[in-house]
C-alpha cells in the first residue's frame, strides 16, 4: 500500500447510514450520533474505505487538560473557551486494513484539514484537538506517531445522560494536539 495515495474527507449526507452501519459494527464503542459540533471523515484508498473519523465538541470536564491549558473554571465556562477545542470522538481503521503507518497518515491527514472545516461549518477555529485512550485496549501508537502529547490520565468516571457518574470507570490517557 502506497500511503501518499491515501486522502481523507468529510462523509457525505447520502453516505452517513453506512459510515453508522460500520462504525456500529465494528469500532468498541459503537456508533455515535451527530449531536451538535460534530464531523464525520472518510479515510480512502484506491476508491475504498479504510478509516472513519468522527470530530465532536469537547469534553465538558476534563481536569488533566484543563489543567494543562491553565483554565480554572471561570476561564473556561464564562469566556466560551470550550469551543476551541475538538475531541477526536471515533477513530476506526476498518478491518482488513491495518496497515503499518496507516493510522498515522489517517489522523495527520484529518488534523490538517479539520481547522478550516471547522472554520467553514461552524464559523470559529480550533486551538486544539482532545483524545481519550482505553489504556486496557490499546496503546494510544498512533497519536504518539502523529505527534499527539500525552497529558495523563482521566479520573475515569463518565459523562451520563443524568450527569456525572458515581462510579469510577476505568481511566483514559488523555491526549492533545
Amino acid at each position: 500500500m502506497n500511503l501518499d495515495e491515501v486522502y481523507v474527507r468529510a462523509v457525505l449526507r447520502s453516505e452517513e447510514p453506512i459510515y453508522r452501519r460500520l462504525m456500529a459494527s465494528h469500532h468498541y464503542l459503537g456508533d455515535l450520533p451527530k449531536i451538535g459540533h460534530t464531523l464525520w471523515y472518510v479515510a480512502i484508498y484506491h476508491e475504498q474505505w479504510v478509516g472513519l473519523l468522527s470530530f465532536s465538541a469537547a469534553a465538558w470536564k476534563c481536569a488533566v487538560r484543563d489543567r494543562w491549558i491553565g483554565w480554572d473554571f471561570h476561564r473556561q465556562y464564562d469566556y466560551d473557551r470550550l469551543k476551541l477545542i475538538a475531541n477526536n470522538s471515533r477513530f476506526l481503521i476498518l478491518p482488513h486494513w491495518h496497515i503499518p503507518n496507516l493510522g498515522s497518515k489517517i489522523l495527520s491527514l484529518c488534523q490538517n484539514r479539520l481547522s478550516d472545516d471547522w472554520r467553514q461549518r461552524f464559523g470559529h477555529r480550533l486551538l486544539l484537538l482532545e483524545t481519550f485512550v482505553d489504556p486496557q485496549r490499546f496503546l494510544g501508537t498512533v497519536y504518539r506517531a502523529a505527534n499527539w502529547t500525552e497529558l495523563g490520565l482521566t479520573r475515569g468516571y463518565r459523562r451520563t445522560p443524568q450527569g456525572y457518574s458515581a462510579t469510577v470507570y476505568s481511566p483514559k490517557k488523555v491526549y492533545v494536539k
